[in-house]
């Protein structure tokens, strides 16, 4: 039976909930995020502050200069978790396949579904008329019969808006995608791309997976398939974690190696907190550090158990690749191993 995959994702969630819960905001540029005098960054905005170039995850100062009449409002966390609540009841009204991504989107598996006589296109319009009906929040959907192109295609009218790829549509809407807007594709994958002359997903198909593993590593191949419109994964709805991590925004910058090891420390305890609770074993530790001109580095190793020692190695290895910078982000993570795998090695023989 062929997959009817749809992705939900609502509209600039938390600013959509702001302005529903403050009228006085809705005509105005605004956008939630921490402020720039604490090294704040933008967690989303609404469409009139985009207009001006403000984007998630931009640090709010930058916000600010470009829309200087930008009206930044603090996190409701636990506002948006209550709305997020009701939204993935809905969701589960019509199905029980949901995969959460976050609290604002997921994936719903709906093949063979009764609602709507069968009507993947349709069960999304219905799903986006009950939530806003619940909440007052618009929500964008694509269709699609894999999870790849529906996420693409939820993008394709927002706000407020709907697209359906039907089967026969894929090959040929995947082979036409900008590369930059297939998942996976970071800005930095995306400019190899570009000096390799490779723009769109007919120009990858020009290529074998062989090559292309050649060039992109493990990504290679996956790539290969989607400029295909392919997709196999299934829809999860308890989507195993993979890592456990925390990390700190520094007030002012690090400008050397012993101060960002002091920083390091307190982060572990918070860290063996959270590893305590997914009651996982690991296999790896990885610190992240972000320089003062934002570039990122991250180094890993694998590591059966939580070592200080290790993090400390890890953290130096990384600050030396910044050339003398100093560091205004420091955080720590570790992979957890499958806990699947782990649940077979436990069994009695």
């Amino acid at each position: 039976m062929q997959r009817k995959i749809i992705h939900i994702d609502m509209d600039c969630f938390y600013a959509a909930v702001e302005m529903r819960d403050n009228p006085s905001l809705r005509d105005k540029p605004i956008a939630v995020g921490g402020q720039a005098s604490g090294r704040g960054v933008i967690a989303t905005c609404n469409y009139q502050a985009r207009a001006f170039g403000v984007r998630s995850a931009m640090p709010t100062h930058k916000a600010q200069q470009l829309c200087p009449d930008l009206v930044l409002v603090p996190h409701r966390m636990e506002v948006y978790k209550a709305v997020s609540q009701q939204i993935h009841a809905i969701f589960r009204q019509y199905t029980e396949l949901v995969e959460p991504l976050s609290l604002d989107e997921a994936f719903l598996d709906v093949t063979g579904k009764p609602h709507c006589q069968g009507s993947a296109t349709r069960m999304a319009e219905a799903i986006r008329a009950d939530i806003y009906a619940a909440t007052g929040l618009t929500a964008s959907a694509g269709v699609a019969p894999n999870k790849f192109l529906a996420k693409v295609a939820s993008d394709e009218n927002k706000p407020n808006g709907q697209m359906v790829v039907a089967p026969e549509q894929a090959a040929e809407f995947a082979a036409r995608l900008p590369l930059k807007r297939i998942p996976g594709v970071g800005p930095k994958t995306s400019e190899r791309l570009q000096r390799l002359g490779l723009s769109c997903g007919k120009d990858v198909l020009a290529l074998t997976a062989v090559e292309l593993e050649q060039m992109l590593g493990k990504f290679g191949p996956v790539l290969w398939q989607r400029c295909q419109g392919l997709d196999e994964r299934p829809v999860e709805p308890s989507r195993i974690r993979k890592s456990v991590g925390v990390e700190t925004t520094l007030a002012k910058d690090l400008p050397t190696v012993d101060a960002c090891l002091a920083q390091l420390q307190t982060l572990v305890p918070e860290l063996r907190r959270r590893l305590a609770k997914s009651q996982r074993s690991i296999k790896g530790q990885t610190v992240k550090l972000k320089f003062s001109d934002f570039e990122l580095t991250t180094v890993s190793q694998q590591s059966q158990q939580l070592n200080p020692g290790l993090f400390e190695a890890l953290l130096t290895i990384a600050f030396n690749r910044g050339g003398g910078r100093a560091v205004r982000l420091v955080g720590i993570q570790v992979e957890l191993a499958d806990a699947r795998t782990l649940k077979q090695l436990t069994l009695p023989l």
